[in-house]
């Protein structure tokens, strides 16, 4: 099985390149299942459920978010009836929407996406690590893939994570920092791993921002607006490979065969 992880997709850049490659590096790349986070695909700050749409129409299977989830308050009515739109498990019960989803992949490989949001530096939300522990506890037993997105702002709680879960699920993907990492591996129980799987968007920026304003923000430390900048647009992604061929794991997870980091630009 081969599924097609593309990180935080940002602004009309993000949107765009997402719309004009993802098509071709299915096909080429023999992809069963995508998921992308898209909370920043609305001008960098939430998305819209027009947004939404028009990603799981052009090949996106499921959509995670993270604290920028509730930007747009459109998106509050949209999320109890799109359930392939993910928010973070972890916020407190009586919020709209679903931090997990159940679903067939291309090859008819049963999978869970779970989606969290970390704690430190973020709002002190629930437990992310026990809303895992429940949320698996929930899974039915035929579920053979499962794919974390830890969207979390320290590379401790991420890795924390992947360790905490390690062969009871089969990937874990960092998101929410928007700059890739180079510690992608499989752990010892099977488990894929990579701290931040980078952004989808323009480069030429801060972290997806217009560096100019983003700067000055840093010189004067007063309130400012920040548009989606342009320049160097690149697709980030993670491709993992399972072992088909081999038992689930005791946590009957598919194990990870690789992990590996593919960056995409417009032709």
């Amino acid at each position: 099985m081969r599924i097609l992880f593309i990180g935080d997709i940002v602004g009309s850049p993000g949107r765009q390149i997402v719309h004009e490659r993802l098509a071709d590096i299915v096909e080429q790349k023999k992809i069963d299942l995508v998921i992308a986070n898209g909370e920043n695909a609305a001008s960098g700050f939430g998305i819209t459920p027009r947004l939404a749409e028009e990603f799981l129409k052009n090949g996106v299977d499921v959509l995670t978010g993270g604290n920028h989830s509730w930007d747009r308050k459109e998106i509050l009515d949209f999320l109890p009836h799109e359930r392939r739109l993910l928010r973070p498990a972890n916020f407190p019960e009586g919020n709209p929407g679903s931090g997990i989803y159940l679903g067939t992949a291309r090859n008819g490989v049963k999978y869970a996406v779970l989606n969290l949001q970390g704690r430190v530096f973020l709002p002190a939300i629930d437990d992310p690590f026990r809303k895992a522990d429940s949320e698996l506890a929930k899974l039915p037993a035929d579920v053979a893939f499962v794919l974390v997105d830890v969207h979390a702002e320290t590379t401790s709680e991420k890795i924390a994570m992947g360790w905490y879960l390690d062969g009871r699920v089969s990937a874990v993907v960092g998101t929410h920092t928007h700059v890739a990492t180079a510690d992608e591996r499989v752990l010892p129980e099977g488990t894929a791993y990579i701290t931040d799987v980078g952004m989808s968007g323009p480069h030429d920026g801060v972290i997806g921002m217009d560096r100019s304003s983003m700067i000055k923000k840093f010189l004067d430390a007063r309130p400012a607006r920040f548009e989606v900048a342009s320049g160097d647009v690149q697709m980030n992604t993670v491709l993992i490979e399972t072992d088909d061929a081999s038992v689930p794991n005791a946590g009957g997870r598919l194990r990870a065969r690789s992990i590996e980091r593919q960056r995409f630009r417009i032709d």
